[in-house]
């Protein structure tokens, strides 16, 4: 990442937790609240948020109409990563370089802490969202928010992938959980950016496939690092694919294919930029960020 989008993206980010650490508090019951602001503010490089931000921004938005919306799809996010790391979902004691929500707080406090978390975010979006923005564009950013934090976006992903360890899956099984497990956040995050930017359904759909490259991309890499990185690099335990006979693209087509099928996925998401004339310095950074991460891993 050049050194403009750099300092762009870490200003949206310090914003982002900014905003949620003073507009989370802690009331009675303390225990549910803390276990929400433990994993909230718990670090992460805030990618979702900030592409909901930077998005908005394509369209001259003010920051504070789009900022509601970015912090409560991190809140989404979180709660997807507090579940994950569930015994029963992929088992695993560290998140973000930090012990999991539910080896801090117990499993019954980190579930109800992932349940409070989504339904917290959407009541976010209402309360925070300026009146300036539409009532008709705040229901479609809360649809476009129901349907990836449901069973038609990660809900889904999640017990696909869940069904698919050790097992042999289809090509098209893995796309799916690929999709719905991962490109559905960043979907939501480019798509709500834009709709509160009242952009053009033809510059929406073209962000949108955008998104379901990067993401692809995203999630490769991810199962990349899974096999190449340490602990301390991962931020999570290292790994935890092979260990539960999971299905990835690396394991299925290995790791030289796993890396061209990133590249790929990269490459068509550049196109998308490039074709549509979408000048935004922090969408390629991060497109460049995953192709240069890629050819360190081995």
């Amino acid at each position: 990442m050049n050194d403009g989008a750099k300092i762009k993206f870490n200003q949206y980010m310090q914003l982002v937790n900014n905003y949620i650490d003073e507009n989370v508090k802690i009331f009675y019951p303390e225990n549910i609240y803390e276990s929400m602001r433990y994993s909230l503010l718990a670090g992460g490089k805030r990618l979702r948020p900030v592409i909901a931000i930077e998005t908005a921004s394509l369209f001259n938005v003010p920051i504070e109409n789009i900022l509601p919306t970015a912090c409560a799809i991190e809140m989404l996010h979180c709660q997807s990563l507090i579940h994950d790391d569930l015994p029963c979902m992929d088992d695993d004691d560290f998140r973000r370089g930090k012990p999991s929500n539910h080896k801090m707080f117990g499993e019954a406090t980190a579930v109800l802490a992932g349940d409070a978390l989504l339904s917290y975010a959407p009541k976010f979006i209402i309360d925070k969202t300026p009146k300036s923005v539409s009532s008709d564009i705040l229901l479609n950013v809360l649809r476009e928010f129901f349907i990836a934090a449901g069973v038609d976006g990660i809900i889904s992903g999640q017990i696909v992938d869940l069904d698919s360890e050790k097992k042999k899956i289809s090509k098209e099984t893995l796309e799916y959980i690929h999709e719905f497990k991962t490109a559905k956040l960043f979907k939501l995050a480019i798509r709500a950016g834009a709709m509160i930017g009242e952009a053009s359904q033809d510059v929406v759909d073209n962000l949108t496939l955008f998104a379901q490259y990067y993401g692809h991309a995203f999630q490769i890499y991810d199962d990349v690092l899974d096999v190449t990185s340490s602990l301390e690099q991962l931020g999570k335990t290292p790994g935890k694919d092979e260990k539960s006979q999971k299905s990835t693209y690396v394991s299925m087509y290995g790791l030289d294919d796993a890396k061209k099928q990133i590249i790929f996925y990269c490459s068509q998401a550049c196109d998308i930029l490039n074709k549509n004339m979408i000048n935004s310095e922090i969408l390629k950074a991060i497109v460049s960020d995953i192709v240069e991460g890629i050819g360190k891993c081995s």
